[in-house]
């Protein structure tokens, strides 16, 4: 049985991702910042044919992931699903609070949960590490707007690049997939391209064909590699 850990767990790409892998018997540690209001979540582990386990987890509070680690203890984690962020708290203007803490959500927290989580990856038998990064980190195709949002999403590709390298002495691979257009609340309002559900399908594809050729390479969920 594959064990998998996902943070932002409780609604969108990251609930989808649970439900798929807990209806392909896998263990899920499902990572969300407050149980008690994850509804969705607490149904599926409720109903679900393979075990669910809902641990709370704030990202971008290091005593959170610490606390995580002391849950975990030695668990051998067989995917690392780093889901969780934030669209940025600021669209065009350039605020110092906002900024930062998008940074420490999108970019320091996927990193710092990594380390932390290190021996639990280097003791499971598949040894993946997943960033759900986005196409609007490619600084070659970069726009304007959302200022905070591309810096973060450039940074974590950067650092998760960076694992995928030294990490390989261990066996550890590392996916850095681009979810596409996806119809969550972080895009309320708007009509995305796909569903939560189709997305989960494709990265789970590209997670279970992850190999050492493919480890830290920019790409979509349907495979296709995107420019830095």
């Amino acid at each position: 049985m594959s064990t998998v850990l996902i943070t932002g767990a409780n609604r969108g790409i990251g609930l989808a991702l649970a439900q798929q892998y807990a209806t392909e018997g896998a263990e899920v540690f499902a990572c969300c910042r407050d149980p008690a209001k994850a509804d969705d979540l607490k149904g599926l582990a409720a109903s679900s044919a393979g075990p669910v386990r809902i641990i709370p987890l704030d990202v971008a509070d290091e005593f959170s992931i610490a606390s995580l680690k002391r849950t975990l203890g030695d668990q051998p984690i067989d995917i690392l699903i780093n889901n969780a962020g934030i669209s940025g708290l600021s669209a065009d203007r350039i605020e110092a609070e906002g900024y930062i803490t998008t940074m420490r959500v999108n970019a320091l927290a996927p990193m710092l949960i990594a380390q932390t989580l290190y021996d639990n990856l280097r003791h499971s038998t598949q040894k993946k590490l997943v960033a759900i990064t986005s196409i609007m980190g490619s600084t070659s195709s970069a726009a304007g707007g959302k200022y905070a949002y591309r810096a973060s999403k450039a940074a974590l590709n950067n650092g998760m690049r960076g694992l995928s390298r030294v990490w390989a002495r261990d066996g550890i691979l590392v996916a850095l997939l681009n979810p596409g257009y996806v119809q969550t609340e972080m895009v309320k309002g708007q009509v995305a391209f796909i569903s939560a559900d189709e997305c989960a399908s494709g990265l789970i594809a590209r997670i279970a064909e992850l190999t050492p050729a493919t480890s830290g390479v920019f790409q979509d969920y349907r495979g296709v590699r995107i420019r830095w």
